[in-house]
C-alpha cells in the first residue's frame, strides 16, 4: 500500500516571442533588430503546494525583468489564484538575444539602444500572470525529486579558465503521484534548473530571438524526457534560472558563436541534467519555507566625467592594440568587453553628475533577498549579476542553498569582487552600487534567513 502524496504541483509555460521584429538587447553600440525566431522566448512557471504553503518559480527568456513589472504580476497572481505575493519568484535567463524591457542607464546615451517598447513590457506581465495561474489552475497530486547535475563544458569563469566558477546544477524534478509507488513512472509535470553561466554564445552577428544555450537545453530535455507511457516523450515545462554568473561565460569553451555551438552547449547541459534524473529520488511529503529581506545597497563611487573619458581613452588604445598584435580571439573579446565598460562609466559619469543616478536609486528602493525553501534546498532570490564568489560563500555555509540572480527585478548591472574593481574589469565599469559592499550585505543576509549567522 502506498502513501498518498501530500504534494500538489502544476507547470505551465506561456510564449513571450513578439510577433514583429523588435532591437535585441546585450551589446552596445550595435543596431541590432531580429530577423525571425530561432527558438521561442517563453515565461514558464512551477508552482508547489504541501497542503499548508505554496511557492511559484517563474523564470523567463529576457535579459531581465524590471521590478515594477515584478511587482505588478505578482499582485495580479496573488488576487487570482491566492499564492502569496512574497511566496512568488521572477527571474529572467539573461539571454542576449531578446528583447529590450525596461530601461538600462548604462545606455541611455547609447546612440543604437532605443527606449524600451511599453506595450510589450505589458506582453510580458500578462504572460508571466497566465503562465503562473495556469500552473496553480492545473495542479495535481505530485512527487518531486531534488538532484545535482555536473554541466562541466558548458563555460567556465570569464576573466581566467582556470578561476573560481561552480558548474554544479541544481534540479527539482516534479512528476505526476501514479499511485503506484513507482514515482519514475509518473508523467513529468515540470523541471526546474539552475546554472552559474552566462548565456552569451550568440554574439552581436546573431538577429535571431533566441534563448541561447538555455533555450536550447530545453528544447533537448522536453524531447528526451520519458513521460511515463514508454512510447512518447514528456513536453514539461522546463524553468531555468541563472545562477551567479557574473563572472561566467562560454568564452573559452566555444568554437565560434554559432547557432551550432548554441546548439551543442545546450545539449552539453541537458544531457548532463538527463543523467542526474537518472537516479533521482522522489518524495511525497516535504516542508516549505519562505522569508525575505530588504537590503540597502550604498551606490558606487562614479569617476569624473574627465578621469573616465581618460580611462576610456586608455581601453580603447588597448583593445585597437591587441587587435593589431592578432591577439587571442578570446583575449580580444575580453578587451572589446572593457571598452564597453568603460563607454558606460563614461555614461553613469554623466548621470552621477546630473542626479539622474540618485533619482534611480531612490525609485529602485533596496534589494529583495528572498528565501524559497522546498524540502531541503534553500532556493535564494538575488536582483543583478553577481560574481560567482558570492554565490560560493553562500554554498559553503551551506551546501544545499542555491541562489538564483536578476530575481525580482535588477540593480542595473554588476555586483563584483575587490578583484575586479583593482582590475579594472568590464562588470566593475558597468557598476551602479558600491562593490563588494553590496554583494556581501546579499551574502549576510541570506547566511541569517538560512541560520547560518
Amino acid at each position: 500500500m502506498t502513501t498518498p502524496s501530500s504534494i500538489t504541483a502544476g507547470a505551465a509555460q506561456v510564449d513571450l516571442t513578439p510577433s514583429k521584429s523588435m532591437f535585441l538587447y546585450g551589446y552596445p553600440n550595435v543596431a541590432r533588430n531580429s530577423t525571425g525566431v530561432h527558438d521561442p522566448l517563453l515565461a514558464s512557471a512551477l508552482y508547489i503546494n504541501n497542503g499548508e504553503q505554496s511557492v511559484l518559480f517563474i523564470g523567463t527568456d529576457l535579459i531581465w525583468v524590471p521590478r515594477p513589472t515584478v511587482l505588478s504580476a505578482r499582485k495580479r497572481i496573488c488576487e487570482a489564484v491566492g499564492v502569496p505575493e512574497a511566496n512568488i519568484m521572477v527571474s529572467a535567463s539573461h539571454t542576449h538575444s531578446g528583447p529590450i524591457i525596461g530601461d538600462m542607464l548604462c545606455s541611455q546615451h547609447d546612440p543604437v539602444v532605443p527606449r524600451s517598447d511599453p506595450a510589450y513590457t505589458r506582453q510580458v506581465e500578462d504572460a508571466i500572470v497566465r503562465a503562473a495561474t495556469q500552473a496553480v489552475r492545473e495542479a495535481q497530486p505530485a512527487v518531486l525529486g531534488l538532484t545535482r547535475a555536473d554541466a562541466t563544458g558548458v563555460g567556465t569563469n570569464r576573466h581566467d579558465p582556470n578561476g573560481p566558477s561552480n558548474l554544479q546544477v541544481p534540479v527539482l524534478m516534479v512528476r505526476a503521484a501514479n499511485g503506484q509507488g513507482n514515482a519514475s513512472e509518473g508523467k513529468p509535470i515540470g523541471l526546474m534548473l539552475i546554472c552559474n553561466m552566462h548565456p552569451t554564445v550568440l554574439h552581436e552577428d546573431s538577429t535571431l530571438y533566441s534563448g541561447d544555450f538555455p533555450g536550447l537545453a530545453r528544447n533537448y530535455l522536453q524531447g528526451n524526457i520519458s513521460n511515463g507511457s514508454g512510447n512518447g516523450k514528456g513536453m514539461c515545462p522546463v524553468v531555468y534560472h541563472m545562477g551567479t554568473a557574473g563572472n561566467q561565460s562560454p568564452r573559452h569553451v566555444t568554437k565560434g558563436n554559432t547557432m551550432a555551438e548554441t546548439q551543442r552547449l545546450g545539449e552539453v547541459l541537458g544531457k548532463a541534467v538527463e543523467k542526474a534524473l537518472a537516479s533521482i529520488d522522489y518524495l511525497s511529503d516535504v516542508a516549505i519555507r519562505t522569508d525575505a529581506a530588504m537590503v540597502d545597497m550604498p551606490l558606487r563611487e562614479i569617476p569624473a566625467l574627465a578621469d573616465a573619458e581618460a580611462q576610456q581613452a586608455a581601453t580603447v588604445a588597448r583593445y585597437e592594440r591587441l587587435k593589431a598584435e592578432g591577439a587571442p580571439r578570446t583575449e580580444v573579446r575580453t578587451a572589446e568587453c572593457d571598452v564597453f565598460g568603460v563607454d558606460e562609466t563614461v555614461t553613469l559619469a554623466k548621470a552621477a553628475a546630473d542626479g539622474t543616478i540618485a533619482a534611480m536609486a531612490k525609485e529602485a528602493g533596496p534589494a529583495e533577498v528572498q528565501l524559497l525553501q522546498v524540502g531541503e534546498w534553500k532556493f535564494v532570490g538575488w536582483p543583478g549579476e553577481v560574481f560567482i564568489e558570492f554565490g560560493n560563500a553562500v554554498q559553503k555555509a551551506d551546501k544545499d542553498a542555491f541562489v538564483i540572480t536578476l530575481a525580482n527585478g535588477d540593480v542595473q548591472g554588476y555586483l563584483v569582487t575587490q578583484e575586479a574593481i583593482d582590475r579594472g574589469y568590464y562588470e566593475a565599469n558597468n557598476a551602479v552600487y558600491k562593490s563588494p559592499d553590496s554583494p556581501q550585505a546579499f551574502v549576510d543576509a541570506t547566511l541569517k534567513l538560512l541560520g547560518k549567522s
